[in-house]
């Protein structure tokens, strides 16, 4: 077979307050983040951002300690992963690729190509595929592939998205059940599965897939879990003034307490490892919202990390991936073009040459308007919150 090696992808986080700031603007540079029909307006848009958006980010980081520690729990995913791996006969390198911090994506791929790696599988750990998730990490991986004729050499598969996959489904049930079977009533408890949101638009005009399999997804896990219980899907983490998935978590918790729910049993549905989004906004900012609204039994479900099941069925898509017929990162990110990856064509944000110009001068006075707010501290981007 040759030399194996198993890239697993993921988002990243600062590991101490002085990351956030550096972080953010990795984080808002990309264009499957904060899409743009100018991307002169990219950087300069994401310095605004991060700047102001810094010592509040860093707030919250120290809420759970100083640091994100999700590149300690995909250590240990990589660890436990290559272990299950030897045990069915597979020696492989483990390669993590952080898309907005260390090790970044390149430094793995450049270790890839000295290891001299022959059959590589590239595995995110996103369950659900997004544009701005696996989508992202795919594109510039396609392009690292593109530039450099040694890395065309190896033979990859790309793994879009795994939720339906029995082991995740029921190692994520297991969770579940073992919360459930805390409570004095477990039965009567509501299952809120809580996922990290995208704007509507990244589904309704990009063709974005994740609201679907968000959805499949749920349903999937509940039959799994074979209880009796009523459960709720939401969206959190959103940012801006645009309209994002609903219904938004924080709304959907006071609708369920006006309801009369007591027991919440709250599931992270997006996310494989703790990190700022279950540990800090879950855990409590959530928790404040549920309390205030007269939610009392507030319980979380943990994130998979390094759950058995769950790593044994990481194994089975490797070990499956390495059979299988490659896919390639342009079959992974645009397949038969249903969905649009960054940029998209012209015509699709209604450009003409008169228009540039006219919407090349109206993105410059947005832009120095920012500036201005920036510096005042006032504006409507400090109204809707996003600075």
């Amino acid at each position: 077979m040759g030399r194996v090696g198993v890239l697993l992808l993921n988002l990243g986080g600062p590991e101490q307050p002085d990351d956030v700031r550096p972080f953010l603007f990795n984080l808002f540079a990309d264009p499957e983040i904060i899409r743009l029909p100018f991307p002169w307006l990219q950087r300069p848009l994401a310095w605004l951002i991060s700047s102001s958006r810094a010592k509040q980010s860093q707030a919250n980081y120290q809420q759970i300690g100083g640091g994100s520690p999700l590149r300690r729990i995909t250590e240990e995913q990589a660890d436990a992963l290559k272990q299950v791996l030897a045990d069915k006969g597979t020696e492989a390198n483990i390669y993590i690729g952080m898309r907005y911090w260390y090790p970044f994506t390149e430094e793995a791929v450049a270790q890839i190509k000295r290891d001299g790696v022959e059959k590589l599988v590239v595995l995110p750990l996103y369950p659900q595929f997004s544009i701005s998730t696996s989508g992202s990490s795919f594109r510039l991986l396609e392009r690292l592939w593109l530039e450099d004729p040694a890395l065309q050499r190896i033979v990859y598969t790309a793994i879009p998205s795994w939720y339906e996959r029995p082991g995740y489904s029921e190692a994520m049930a297991d969770l579940i059940a073992q919360e459930l079977d805390k409570l004095e009533n477990p039965d009567q408890a509501h299952i809120f599965f809580s996922a990290h949101g995208v704007p509507v638009s990244y589904v309704e005009e990009a063709g974005d897939p994740y609201q679907r399999e968000i959805e499949h997804c749920t349903e999937l896990i509940m039959q799994s879990l074979n209880r009796p219980n009523p459960h709720t899907l939401a969206y959190q983490s959103r940012v801006g003034p645009v309209e994002w998935l609903q219904p938004y978590t924080e709304d959907a918790i006071e609708q369920l307490a006006q309801q009369g729910v007591k027991d919440l049993v709250v599931v992270p549905i997006s996310f494989v490892s703790e990190h700022i989004e279950t540990l800090q906004e879950i855990d409590i900012e959530y928790r404040e919202i549920a309390e205030e609204a007269g939610i009392h039994g507030f319980h979380r479900v943990p994130a998979l990390n390094t759950h058995p099941r769950f790593i044994a069925d990481m194994a089975d898509m490797v070990t499956e991936a390495l059979e299988a017929p490659c896919q390639l990162f342009s079959d992974v990110v645009q397949p038969d073009k249903k969905v649009k990856i960054y940029p998209q064509e012209r015509s699709a944000w209604g450009l003409t040459p008169v228009a540039e110009v006219w919407n090349g001068r109206l993105a410059m006075v947005g832009f120095l308007a920012l500036l201005l707010e920036l510096v005042s501290g006032r504006g409507p981007l400090h109204f809707v919150g996003i600075l």
